[in-house]
Order: structure tokens, then sequence, then C-alpha cells
């Protein structure tokens, strides 16, 4: 009686149901105003409040286990967002997240039972260079996701564009998506290698993955 109730309960979702569609066609998917314009300046106020008080560290190469610092390879600075103590701002983009996730887990049976996410600014003349989102001691992320933060206006020229390295037909080809506010790219984190190119202006955003058992 309850998995009835559920059932009538579960509403589609037109947006997330781009993103399941997208995700099995071609292994990303690109979503416009994801987050509102007002929710993206929410939460660019909270990465710069953030960034103000000092606490973003140089991102670093590997997990948590096995990290180096490499500025050849990459060289933003991030600042994890323990959930737990979400401010609300932050309680914003984690209410909409988990929302995904019960989504997918629902239709999809994907079985994401853990998330991890950091904010993340890419300084002037910073990049990060083609890479995995998985580790050799740690396969667990399923789906990497990208919310961008920047400011109204921001333009191709302004850099830091995220290539996606696609293989089609045995054929590498590459998707080139740039970083304009409100836009969120989900993709399969185990399967897509990607780089983020050098950064003209200063380049925000929310990062993270959903996690598998």
């Amino acid at each position: 009686m309850d998995q009835l109730f559920e059932a009538i309960d579960f509403v589609e979702n037109s947006l997330y149901e781009k993103i399941i569609n997208d995700i099995s066609m071609q292994q990303y998917s690109i979503v416009e105003n994801f987050f509102s314009n007002d929710e993206v300046s929410i939460l660019r106020e909270s990465l710069l409040n953030k960034h103000e008080e000092d606490t973003f560290k140089k991102a670093a190469i590997g997990n948590r286990v096995n990290e180096t610092i490499a500025k050849s390879i990459r060289g933003d600075m991030i600042l994890w967002i323990d959930e737990s103590k979400a401010d609300t701002k932050e309680r914003l983009f984690f209410d909409k997240i988990n929302d995904l996730v019960l989504y997918l887990n629902k239709t999809c049976f994907m079985g994401i039972l853990q998330k991890e996410f950091h904010y993340a600014l890419y300084p002037e003349g910073t990049f990060y260079k083609r890479h995995l989102d998985t580790f050799q001691n740690d396969d667990r992320r399923k789906l990497s996701f990208v919310c961008y933060l920047n400011e109204e206006g921001w333009l191709p020229e302004n850099g830091g564009e995220l290539v996606l390295y696609l293989n089609n037909d045995r054929q590498e080809t590459e998707k080139v998506i740039y970083p304009f506010p409100g836009r969120v790219v989900v993709f399969e984190s185990q399967i897509l290698e990607h780089e983020v190119k050098p950064v003209k202006t200063e380049r925000m955003s929310i990062t993270g993955w959903l996690k598998t058992r």
C-alpha cells in the first residue's frame, strides 16, 4: 500500500528527464537555468563571502587519501561544502540537489548514496588539464556536476570553457561548453575525460559528484 501511494505522489519532472535522456544518449547533459538568476546570485554571493574570509585552499590532484598540489595541472582554489553545516544560502543548493538525487534513484535505480561538493574559483591565468574524475583507489563517483556562478554578461572570450572529450564510433571529438551563469553540466565521471581551458576572467562555480556505494 505504501508503494502505491508513493507511485501516485510521484510526478515526472521534465528538467530531470532531460538530464536522464541526455546522459543515456551522449553521456553528458547541459541544462540552462537549473538555478534561477536570483538563486545564482545568492550562491555567487556565498562563494565570494567565503573567499573573502580566506577559507579557500589551493586545489590538489588525487583524492583526500592521496593528494598533491600540482600547479602545472590545475590552478583553482576550492572550499568543500559540508551539507550538515550548510547555511541558508547553501541549503538552497542542497535542497535542489537532493531532489534531483531522489528522482534519479527512483526512476533510474542509480543507487546514489553520497555526494560531495565544493566552491571553485579559478583566478585569471589558471586552468585544469585533461583528466578523469575517478581514482584508482576510489571509483564511487558516478556523475560529475558543475554549476556556474559567473557574473551576468559572461563572454566566450573570458576563457575557462569546459571541454569534454567524447568517443563516437572510436573517433574522439570535443564538446566545448562555456561557463555561462546558471548553466549546469552533468556528465559521467568514470567515462568522460575533460579539462578547463585557461581563464582570462575570474571563473566561479560549485562543482561536485554524486556517488554510489
